[in-house]
């Protein structure tokens, strides 16, 4: 079978017979690909537990009929180690990896601005540089934005008429101008709307001003624009724990 070299993260795994495993991996050259782990379930693996989710790897990979099968494994990154033992952190990650799972759709389709976004975004929730429910935020829209549904959060979603503008409307494509505003559309702060704006360009010295209250009226507001872009609710949102606590490196920025 034909060889190939590719960097991974695992999205998530499932078992296959006594011994084996099925993972679901984003690539960064390959995009999505399903690959069989021959006997990653044995004590005796020499896969170890470098091929669990959250795990960047460097993987040698043959083509097969259906499946791929990794051959060879090398970490990367254990991303897991700073995610899994913290209930924030690990129910915000499993988020990050279905959302992605979700929006690279089709197998073997490069997606590498998406394998460099998750890569970071689960980079930063190990190590606890961010509050969960920022890291959270910022990556569903920089998520969406690179699938082809990037909110505008200045002009006018529908005409483009120059900002800033009050309302806020999921179906519309962001904030709309008083004459496009449809009905029932919401009316956020001022101070919610450069918050968002700040999530999606990656902004960090203005999202971390933000007060709570402008944090959640931000994260009902990147909810609705999710759900209704998507069509589905993630399986994993309502396991989210995202209380705000104290957290030095925001402190000291």
């Amino acid at each position: 079978m034909p060889l190939y070299r590719d960097e991974a993260i695992v999205l998530r795994t499932h078992k296959l017979g006594e011994a084996d495993r099925i993972a679901t991996l984003l690539t960064r050259a390959n995009g999505k690909v399903r690959a069989v782990v021959k006997g990653v379930r044995r004590t005796s693996s020499r896969f170890g537990a470098r091929l669990e989710p959250f795990s960047h790897v460097d993987l040698q990979l043959a083509t097969g009929r259906t499946l791929d099968v990794v051959t060879q494994a090398v970490s990367i990154s254990a991303y897991g180690e700073g995610i899994v033992n913290d209930y924030a952190r690990y129910t915000t990650g499993t988020v990050l990896l279905e959302t992605t799972d979700r929006l690279v759709v089709e197998e073997k389709e490069p997606a590498t601005q998406h394998h460099l976004l998750l890569a970071g975004a689960l980079r930063v929730l190990s190590t606890g540089e961010r509050e969960p429910a920022l890291v959270l935020d910022s990556f569903l829209l920089r998520a969406l934005a690179i699938s082809g549904y990037a909110p505008s959060f200045g002009d006018c979603a529908r005409c483009g008429e120059e900002g800033p503008h009050r309302a806020f409307n999921p179906a519309a494509g962001g904030v709309v101008c008083a004459t496009c505003r449809p009905p029932a559309s919401a009316m956020p702060a001022p101070t919610t709307v450069t918050h968002l704006a700040a999530l999606l360009t990656g902004d960090w010295p203005t999202a971390l001003q933000a007060d709570p209250r402008t944090r959640r009226e931000a994260t009902s507001l990147i909810a609705a624009f999710f759900t209704y872009h998507q069509d589905h609710q993630l399986r994993s949102l309502p396991h989210l724990d995202l209380t705000p606590r104290a957290n030095p490196a925001q402190a000291t920025q």
